[in-house]
């Protein structure tokens, strides 16, 4: 197989594959009345269908980088897309609510074994002054799944029930696991190599899975929960046994090559703040969208979907503007993107025009996709070779945590109510003030302001530059 050939397919293989897990998230949504509907569930078994495969996932994406690293990238993205395919396969044929929460953690699994290597495959086939465009590739095909779930959710569930939105799964993973096997990537590095620290391992997937499941519980229970507290502390205590293990472990779960490295720590800062402000800002448009003007999710889904083609559009001027520019300057510009989009929302009311809420959105898709093309590409790009895949799992582990952080902020503000009930009455009546939306999108933006510290932090230049080569003297000396 030639090397460009190679590119092209391991390009195919990863945007395929973060395809997959996008389009499965999105569509879900879709379906979960039905779901709901023909199993009569609760509303609390609903949320679980997605809160289980969100706790696996988030748990477990550093753990599968590890294991990528050691045993080989493209070996556990062909066992992690069979799984994921074979778990949709079972949920489509779930004979009770259960059933399919069991099997959605299942699924989360699998998916947390193929998204890091999504990344690391990238880069083991190109090199890292070339990272930009394949990225930028993978981030657009993002976008695409994440506007047609809606679409091909509604289409499915509509003409075959919402079962289809899973059999639908089965022969993409199928198609997703044949091009792994015929890429032929290089062999694990020493460094990967490296025996997995299972107390170690532990210790992150525990404290991981503590803060998004507390986050997640933050819209029904409120901030000032006792349910919150304990959460919190009992992750935050977790996480500190985590750093003492860690600095005595010979061989730690995050290697001490890219645990001190600034471009990878500001990297997943930024993806983090970033994350949680523009989709705290989207739960907040889309709850008044539909709950106060009375929009139904269609034409909720146009006013919101230049987010998405900006994404698109964006995700390839990003990728030049970072070769021309530099991380740092991009990155910035991004932020100072977003930041703007999620204040102009704030301004939201029953008399804003089609065009207003489009011209937000789309500042919110721009600039985002700058961030991620820009992160993304600076922290897979300064990892050695033999630490792609540990990089890579943290970098889907802050675009796991970010959202659920963002949503919790925000129905923190919006919903104080301990019980989480339902909308304040100036939500329930569109031609009242929201005073609580212009808040909660303003605190939205301050947080998403934030990225602008990690941001002033990345290198100036190319990421395969100086901070590569002492990240490859880290890892030479363990």
């Amino acid at each position: 197989m030639t090397r460009i050939l190679r590119r092209h397919l391991a390009l195919v293989v990863s945007a395929a594959g973060a395809m997959i897990v996008a389009l499965d998230g999105t569509v879900l949504l879709v379906a979960q009345p039905s779901l709901q509907h023909e199993f009569g569930a609760s509303v609390a078994q609903v949320q679980w269908t997605s809160t289980s495969y969100l706790l696996a996932v988030a748990g477990l994406l550093v753990i599968a980088g590890r294991l990528g690293d050691r045993y080989g990238h493209a070996r556990l993205m062909f066992v992690g897309v069979l799984g994921f395919g074979g778990a949709s396969a079972g949920i489509a044929l779930a004979p009770e609510v259960g059933w399919v929460i069991v099997l959605r953690a299942v699924q989360g699994v699998f998916g947390a074994l193929l998204q890091p290597a999504t990344l690391a495959l990238l880069r083991l086939t190109h090199p890292p002054d070339r990272l930009g465009r394949p990225v930028a590739v993978r981030t657009s095909a993002i976008g695409v799944a994440a506007a047609a779930g809606p679409l091909l959710g509604g289409v499915l569930v509509a003409h075959l029930g919402w079962r289809a939105v899973f059999w639908i799964n089965v022969p993409v993973a199928l198609a997703i696991a044949g091009l792994t096997l015929a890429l032929r990537v290089p062999q694990p590095s020493r460094a990967g190599a490296q025996r997995l620290d299972v107390t170690g391992a532990a210790l992150l997937a525990g404290a991981l899975a503590v803060l998004v499941h507390t986050l997640a519980g933050v819209p029904a229970h409120g901030w000032t929960a006792a349910a919150t507290w304990l959460g919190l502390l009992a992750a935050v205590g977790i996480a500190v046994l985590l750093v003492v293990h860690e600095r005595r472990a010979v061989h730690p779960i995050v290697p001490r090559a890219v645990a001190r490295s600034r471009p990878v720590a500001a990297s997943m800062a930024l993806l983090l703040v970033t994350s949680g402000g523009m989709f705290g800002a989207l739960f907040v448009t889309t709850f008044y969208l539909q709950d106060a003007l009375g929009l139904d999710p269609l034409a909720t889904g146009l006013r919101v979907l230049p987010l998405t083609a900006l994404m698109v559009l964006g995700a390839p001027l990003a990728d030049v503007a970072l070769r021309r520019h530099g991380p740092r300057a991009t990155a910035i510009a991004g932020v100072g993107l977003v930041v703007p989009g999620i204040a102009a929302l704030s301004r939201l009311g029953p008399t804003s025009t089609w065009m207003f809420t489009g011209t937000a959105v789309a500042l919110l898709g721009a600039g985002f996709a700058v961030v991620m093309v820009t992160a993304t590409g600076t922290v897979v790009g300064d990892a050695p070779p033999g630490y792609a895949g540990v990089v890579g799992g943290l970098k889907q582990t802050a675009m796991n945590v970010g959202p659920t952080l963002g949503i919790a902020v925000a129905a923190g503000v919006m919903l104080p109510k301990a019980a989480g009930t339902g909308p304040p009455a100036t939500l329930r009546n569109p031609a009242a003030p929201v005073p609580e939306m212009g808040s909660t999108l303003l605190i939205l933006a301050a947080i998403a302001a934030l990225g602008l510290l990690p941001a002033a932090l990345l290198p100036r230049g190319h990421p395969a530059g100086r901070q590569r080569v002492e990240l490859a003297r880290e890892a030479s000396r363990g």
